[in-house]
């Protein structure tokens, strides 16, 4: 299957890649868009909870998957926590999932493969970025500025919304930038109007 790299640059499918650990979430997509995406034509349907607690637990299998073979105690500790934040989920689903959106996911900041180093490893996977000849990484709007493979921190963000590793909350800040691009977008058309009002004032004294 192509990374999401591949598809974003139209390339074809690269040899497969010696990083052994990193998340596969393709049927975790899958189920995302085929049973918890609401349909656009009815605004008022909501997941099932059986198919939200199905998706909390297609996250939480690739993270205990990882952690049964953490290279070390803090990665260990990291996704057993992540996990355990999951089960709460699984047997508690929300009404929604409380998660960023798709398009917030694709607007994540792309790192450029120069700006990274050797050892740069991904949080998650604990795998070096470098070691993927098509590394897709992303920086997250945290204060820590994590840096993460998109594979890896995409399920979590679309799932919880936080950054994995700071646990600040990313949908409150995504909810915080649209609200300001519709106060501006509100401000200018404010202006054009107030603008034509004055031709129209000029129009009647010419």
């Amino acid at each position: 299957m192509a990374s999401q790299y591949e598809v974003e640059h139209n390339i074809k499918a690269a040899k497969p890649s010696t990083r052994r650990r990193q998340i596969d979430m393709s049927t975790f997509t899958s189920h995302l868009n085929s049973t918890i995406t609401p349909e656009h034509n009815n605004p008022n349907s909501i997941p099932n909870p059986v198919d939200l607690s199905a998706a909390f637990r297609l996250v939480q299998d690739q993270f205990l998957t990882l952690a049964s073979s953490a290279p070390t105690d803090s990665n260990r500790d990291l996704l057993l926590t992540l996990a355990q934040s999951l089960e709460e989920d699984m047997l508690h689903p929300p009404t929604s999932l409380e998660g960023t959106s798709q398009e917030f996911v694709d607007s994540l900041d792309r790192v450029s493969r120069k700006s990274l180093k050797e050892d740069d490893k991904c949080p998650i996977c604990m795998e070096n970025f470098l070691d993927d000849q098509y590394c897709l990484v992303v920086e997250l709007p945290c204060g820590g500025k994590h840096k993460l493979d998109l594979e890896c921190v995409s399920p979590w963000l679309r799932t919880k919304g936080t950054c994995p590793c700071c646990r600040a909350d990313l949908g409150e800040r995504k909810k915080a930038k649209e609200a300001e691009e519709r106060r501006k977008d509100k401000d200018k058309a404010k202006a054009v109007e107030e603008e034509e009002e004055d031709d129209d004032m000029d129009g009647l004294y010419a």
